[in-house]
């Protein structure tokens, strides 16, 4: 009986002591979350009304959360009754370690951080990178998510965005849709070149300035190569190269003009 009153008396002298530390950083925990809750909600609504990039505002109140965290963690910690110094050195030493062993990680990061201050793309923009086209649907910290053309989700590591070659086909607000149609060196080739200029000219997606153009491009083995360019919006860009290829192949049937293809010969054996 003796022992057992012992244990309960530590244990009361144990909540006397730590109980109100261990309900003061439960308060802590709870109101400091709805407090970083509350800031974020209001940074985010100053972004907004700063007609902040979407980008950099995403990454920036991503980052604040964390820091908001890390402080409240850390004074939850000492609340306890932990020595800040002390945890200074642990996470320090922590901090170190982690960062050997997530190299890659950091790398990711630092990229988002030169994307967001260089910004060599920015959320909507269409983009080829790493071998992959897509629009840019979200700039996270650690990686970049494209939505490709066949609506796949691709994710990308920040690092290798921020060290490879980046094609933006949104940058300069236009793009040059490349076709090229083949006609028979029979054929008139102005006659040729007004039919297909008339189906980009009547295309209400294709831009007259700069305006689209066709020439001849190549002199291949049987066939005159016509180069046709029109130029788009990025978002009409498939668009309009679907209708400029079927649009191509109508005019030129109704001009009378021959598109070249490979001729089966039948060869007879005489018995």
């Amino acid at each position: 009986m003796e022992d057992a009153q012992v244990w309960i008396d530590k244990g009361i002298d144990f909540a006397v002591e730590f109980g109100p530390k261990l309900i003061g950083a439960i308060l802590i925990y709870i109101i400091g979350s709805w407090v970083i809750k509350k800031l974020i909600n209001v940074l985010k609504k100053g972004m907004s009304s700063q007609d902040y990039d979407k980008s950099l505002q995403k990454f920036l109140l991503n980052l604040a959360k964390w820091a908001l965290t890390i402080f409240l963690i850390i004074t939850v910690i000492s609340t306890l009754g932990v020595e800040t110094t002390s945890l200074a050195a642990v996470i320090a030493a922590a901090g170190l370690a982690i960062g050997l062993a997530l190299q890659g990680s950091l790398s990711n990061f630092a990229g988002g951080v030169l994307i967001i201050i260089f910004k060599p793309y920015k959320i909507g923009d269409l983009i080829e990178a790493q071998g992959v086209t897509g629009v840019v649907k979200e700039i996270e910290i650690f990686t970049t998510k494209l939505t490709t053309p066949d609506n796949k989700l691709a994710i990308i590591p920040n690092g290798a965005m921020g060290n490879g070659n980046i094609i933006n086909y949104t940058a300069e607000g236009k793009i040059r849709v490349d076709t090229m149609v083949g006609i028979g060196y029979g054929e008139d080739i102005k006659k040729a070149k007004d039919a297909l200029l008339e189906v980009l000219t009547s295309n209400p997606k294709v831009l007259q300035d700069p305006a689209p153009s066709v020439n001849v491009a190549n002199l291949g083995d049987s066939s005159v190569d016509l180069a046709v360019r029109p130029f788009c919006k990025p978002e009409d860009y498939w668009d309009v190269f679907f209708e400029t290829v079927e649009g191509s192949k109508l005019a030129l049937d109704k001009a009378g003009i021959e598109i070249p293809y490979p001729h089966a010969v039948e060869i007879q054996k005489e018995g």
